[in-house]
């Protein structure tokens, strides 16, 4: 089969990003398909989340650009890969990312075999991130070219197998760029907004929606030395760092800062508040990750010098490995970091290239008392760790 009788499917969502990505392939001479992914039920019109109205956008791109036009609800699919997911890490007292699961699960897995059905030899995505394929063989995963808006961050859990079969002709641009590209392709998503957020939750309420899904029970929010400042609606709804959302105010005795979240005791049902953003409560230098994934690459060894980041968009940190085996990776960074959170992902750089990362199980922020001690043993152990 010749270059221009295979197929591309692109995942046309309906926003700007993906609608410039067919633009470009179409520019290229390729042969090109688009599928819309439908992946979420929605039941409450002020969701924000309108699948309906994407679709629409996405079919008219589809015509304007005269190529042909699907769409499959993985409605299901989300629910059982991503959704349960998601509420059992709330439940675990873990903050999680479904974006990360999403994209393994469904815009690389369950999409991909579905475009392969209709005959695509390949996907293509408006994600911004590079790929390279090396002497040996392997595909790596590089950092898009603007890096306001890389999303090597998202995809660090693909395999190769996935990797192979994608193409991402944004990587290579900026955000600007590509607006200026859909103007002139008289594109009629040009001027769309990004969309933000998790799509099932959309515009509303985050803790009126999880309500609906999982039972909290209120418990006492306290300071870091356990006097009771408020109370809190259930750990669930709460993340390290979090600063909206406590309800802390006015108290005798307290300064009048911003109160934040510190830790969450699942034993006791307490949630601890500090008043300074980067209190030591709130500070780590190390951290230990599992559900590992490297993309074409060992896992690193003790004692590499690499790059980490601990959420999207934060610029890279300087780390040293300093514990692996096959289940988990310990890393530890030249600055204390902000809110290591348990549930997120850290993800590992060497220089553009992402090499992989995992799920962060625990980090070294002291505890406060009375188990502080115990907190601080288990992380320092991992010095007797070897590879």
């Amino acid at each position: 089969m010749s270059a221009s009788d295979s197929l591309t499917m692109v995942a046309l969502s309906g926003g700007v990003d993906s609608s410039t990505t067919a633009w470009l392939l179409r520019q290229r001479g390729e042969r090109v398909a688009a599928m819309f992914m439908k992946n979420w039920e929605e039941d409450d019109p002020a969701s924000g989340c309108s699948a309906e109205d994407d679709a629409r956008d996405a079919r008219a791109v589809a015509e304007l650009l005269g190529i042909d036009f699907h769409a499959r609800n993985f409605a299901t699919e989300y629910w059982e890969s991503v959704f349960e997911s998601f509420l059992a890490e709330l439940e675990a007292g873990r903050t999680p990312n479904p974006d990360i699961l999403c994209n393994r699960e469904i815009k690389f897995k369950a999409f991909v075999e579905h475009a392969r059905d209709l005959g695509a030899d390949r996907i293509a995505t408006g994600h911004y991130v590079r790929r390279r394929v090396e002497t040996d063989g392997t595909v790596a995963l590089l950092k898009g070219v603007d890096a306001n808006k890389d999303q090597s961050y998202f995809l660090h859990a693909l395999t190769q197998e996935q990797l192979a079969c994608a193409r991402f002709p944004l990587g290579e641009l900026d955000k600007a760029e590509v607006r200026n590209l859909a103007r002139e392709a008289g594109l009629p998503v040009a001027e769309k907004k990004d969309s933000t957020g998790i799509c099932f939750i959309g515009e509303r309420n985050f803790d009126r929606f999880i309500a609906r899904y999982l039972e909290s029970e209120p418990g006492d929010i306290v300071d870091e030395r356990a006097r009771i400042i408020g109370r809190h609606q259930g750990l669930i709804h709460y993340t390290l760092g979090q600063r909206r959302g406590l309800n802390i105010g006015g108290l005798k005795g307290y300064p009048e800062q911003p109160w934040f979240a510190a830790c969450k005791d699942l034993a006791t049902n307490r949630l601890w508040a500090v008043q300074d953003s980067h209190h030591p409560l709130l500070m780590s230098t190390r951290l230990r990750a599992t559900r590992l994934n490297w993309i074409g690459v060992p896992a690193p060894a003790v004692g590499a010098r690499l790059a980490a980041k601990i959420r999207y968009r934060q610029p890279d940190q300087d780390c040293t490995v300093v514990a692996q085996d096959a289940d988990s990776l310990t890393l530890e960074f030249d600055l204390p970091q902000r809110a290591v959170t348990p549930g997120q992902s850290v993800v590992i750089y060497d220089g553009e290239r992402c090499l992989g990362g995992g799920v962060i199980q625990e980090s070294d922020a002291p505890r406060p008392a009375p188990s502080r001690a115990e907190t601080r043993t288990t992380l320092d152990e991992v010095d007797t760790v070897s590879s």
